[in-house]
């Protein structure tokens, strides 16, 4: 069988699904493996190394998904702007596909259709539980740790005014204020990176456990109480709350948002579309010149102004709706995360090559498309 890694093609996605060293495991495993020219530039791995691992160089991706039976991506399928073509559409009938598909979000949703159409079987990164079995394969743990610590360092950029306390000739200068909205794995190296840098912090989250954990990272723990039946669901992850228990938090958390400086936005709930936590009326009150960084948008955003794939500018406030913040650090990136997907595909063929193990647990909570039906069941939700 063939796997293929083709070159990523989202803005600024410098990420690659496996590197020379993951290569040569697939080869153990009896793969051909085909890696479309320059798919490793990001990372700074050449196609000399791809070569060395045992990797055939393929020039174009149109050729590549032609060829593979099993794709290894790190983003969702998008259209290539060189072929003209969906990235679905150049996918063989039946492949297999595994990336990070989102299915849940919005924009993916007619993506997910033409994945079943085309008989795909398409399988997401994100969606892997959170169970010891599964650590090594966790990329949605991986890729949050980067993006939490990336997110405070794209909002300084972006911010007009120092974060730390600065003293000067002219007076002392008053430390930012950061507000971090969802406090798992994002929102915990986002408080410890803005720590880093010397910001005022102040963390929500409906769960009580996340809520001591920022305590212990030294933020000041803000929102209301919830009950933990009703907060937390499978896995320690939030659950959805009802849109009574939105609307609380959302008018328990506005005078923090209308006082912010800066906030980190990371609230989701698996394999659902975002819980909308800021609206625009809550984002007119803000001070000009500060910054939201939607980290929730690749499940639709918990800011109702956020525009996905985009930094734009709204009410004099900045809003980040990158869907790619990991893409942005791709040496480290890419290196967890082909670790993590080389593991998944060991444990997705570990009966052999020509017969993927979709009964196991893991691949079922991360199963999305199958023999044309759509599986996902987060997206059934949305779309009924």
């Amino acid at each position: 069988m063939s796997l293929g890694i083709p070159k990523e093609i989202l803005h600024d996605e410098l990420r690659v699904a496996a590197l020379p060293e993951t290569v040569a495991e697939y080869r153990k495993m009896g793969f051909e493996v085909l890696v479309e020219s320059t798919a490793g530039d990001g990372a700074l791995r050449s196609d000399e190394e791809y070569k060395q691992a045992g990797a055939t160089i393929i020039g174009d991706a149109e050729t590549l998904f032609a060829k593979s039976d099993v794709i290894l991506k790190v983003k969702q399928p998008w259209l290539n702007e060189r072929t003209k073509k969906h990235e679905v559409e150049m996918m063989r009938p039946g492949s297999v596909l595994v990336t990070f598909l989102h299915p849940a979000a919005p924009p993916n949703h007619g993506m997910i259709k033409m994945l079943a159409s085309k008989n795909i079987t398409a399988l997401t990164m994100d969606g892997i539980p959170r169970t010891s079995r599964a650590q090594n394969m966790d990329a949605l743990t991986s890729m949050s740790t980067v993006t939490g610590y990336r997110s405070v360092l794209i909002a300084a950029n972006h911010f007009p005014k120092f974060i730390p306390t600065m003293s000067t000739t002219m007076g002392t200068l008053k430390p930012a204020k950061v507000l971090i909205v969802g406090i798992g794995v994002v929102g915990l190296q986002a408080i410890a990176a803005a720590k880093r840098l010397g910001a005022s912090i102040k963390a929500v989250d409906i769960r009580e456990d996340a809520r001591k954990a920022a305590d212990s990272l030294g933020a000041k723990i803000v929102g209301f109480e919830v009950p933990q039946d009703i907060a937390i669901g499978e896995g320690g992850y939030a659950k959805a709350l009802t849109a009574e228990w939105l609307d609380k938090e959302r008018k328990e958390i506005e005078p923090y948002v209308e006082e912010a400086d800066i906030i980190i936005l990371s609230a989701l709930v698996p394999c659902e579309i975002a819980p909308v936590l800021i609206t625009e009326e809550m984002v007119q009150k803000m001070k000009p010149g500060s910054v939201i960084i939607d980290v929730s948008i690749d499940q639709g955003g918990n800011c109702v102004i956020t525009e996905g794939g985009r930094d734009c500018v709204k009410h004099r406030v900045h809003i980040c709706g990158l869907w790619n913040i990991p893409g942005s650090m791709p040496v480290h990136a890419s290196w967890l995360y082909a670790h993590n997907i080389m593991y998944y595909v060991k444990n997705l063929f570990k009966k052999g090559l020509d017969q993927p193990d979709l009964n196991d647990e893991i691949v079922q909570h991360s199963l999305v498309t199958h023999q044309g039906k759509i599986l996902h069941q987060g997206l059934l939700k949305v779309i009924g």
